[in-house]
């Protein structure tokens, strides 16, 4: 086993092994606890020219957003939405991995405080994502940007689920602005049924079966699991743009990415697969890992072609 996955695995399986239990006594809390992790590294990572945070108008009053403007030319732009099962989680919480985005592939990061369940259950989470969308479209030439069409989305686990959601939802209301999409271990069917979840269904790793099916709940409350804008495995993928899906073989969600991202080649898209052995969900957010730098140089890469500044 890779040696500092290996060193990581006691606290990782610990912390899992109790969240479903804090995840039912009290939501809120656990996400005080997560949004008290990220501040001790709000502002951390590569230098920009500019981080700020600031409001946009959404469907259902202003959406928070965390801004991130690299120095030097501003080619394009990524629209980023953050993972934590629809339920956790906040703009707030990636500046590291974010600023290096911004810096290494020369974009301006506008990362999206959507609105959660259970509070806000589907589709205000992705409401608020197209809303987002929308914006960046619109207000792109605020960043220095002279190509408006030079925009990407993508997000970790549950931001992946909602990038795609976004991208399917443009597309179907004849508007498709996107030219790339990062979709990093994602929640592409919410059914649950897939191998890498059966066989890891009672496993304690940063998720597990019943903590993914407390999410569903919180999010879907009730709705048919298989509508595409919930499992984007389920939908047509045709007309999607170049997209890159990176996973960890000790990732709950494995089967999901590997299955999407042969569903999106099937149906005539660019789709550029990555594997990481060893690697456990959420792997590319964590601090020192050499699995996480290899991913996120990738997805740099793969922004700078797309959509990024060209060296």
């Amino acid at each position: 086993m890779n040696r500092q996955v290996a060193e990581l695995l006691p606290a990782l399986e610990a912390d899992t092994a109790a969240r479903l239990l804090a995840l039912e006594r009290d939501v809120n809390e656990v996400r005080r606890q997560r949004d008290a992790l990220a501040r001790a590294t709000e502002g951390q990572g590569p230098a920009v020219a500019r981080q700020e945070d600031r409001l946009i108008p959404g469907p259902a009053g202003d959406i928070p957003v965390r801004v991130f403007v690299p120095e030097g030319d501003v080619a394009g732009a990524y629209l980023h939405l953050h993972g934590g099962g629809w339920v956790l989680g906040s703009e707030k919480n990636q500046d590291p991995v974010l600023r290096g985005i911004a810096a290494g592939a020369g974009v301006a990061v506008v990362s999206v405080g959507y609105r959660l369940a259970p509070e806000h259950p589907y589709p205000a989470g992705l409401d608020d994502c197209v809303a987002a969308s929308r914006w960046l479209d619109t207000h792109a030439a605020e960043f220095g940007i002279e190509d408006p069409t030079r925009l990407a989305v993508g997000g970790e686990s549950a931001g992946a689920n909602l990038a795609a959601a976004t991208l399917l939802r443009r597309r179907d209301e004849m508007d498709e602005p996107f030219r790339a999409a990062v979709l990093t271990y994602g929640v592409f069917s919410a059914i649950y049924d897939l191998p890498s979840m059966k066989h890891m269904w009672d496993r304690n790793l940063v998720l597990s079966g019943p903590i993914m099916e407390f999410f569903s709940r919180a999010y879907a409350e009730g709705r048919d699991l298989r509508k595409p804008y919930i499992s984007p495995l389920y939908a047509d993928l045709k007309g999607m743009p170049p997209a890159i899906f990176s996973v960890g073989t000790l990732d709950h969600l494995y089967s999901d990415t590997m299955l999407m991202a042969e569903a999106w080649r099937r149906a005539g898209n660019e789709a550029e697969l990555h594997e990481y052995y060893d690697a456990p969900h959420g792997f590319t957010l964590f601090p020192g890992l050499d699995l996480a730098a290899a991913a996120n140089e990738r997805i740099v890469e793969f922004l700078r072609t797309h959509v990024g500044r060209q060296i």
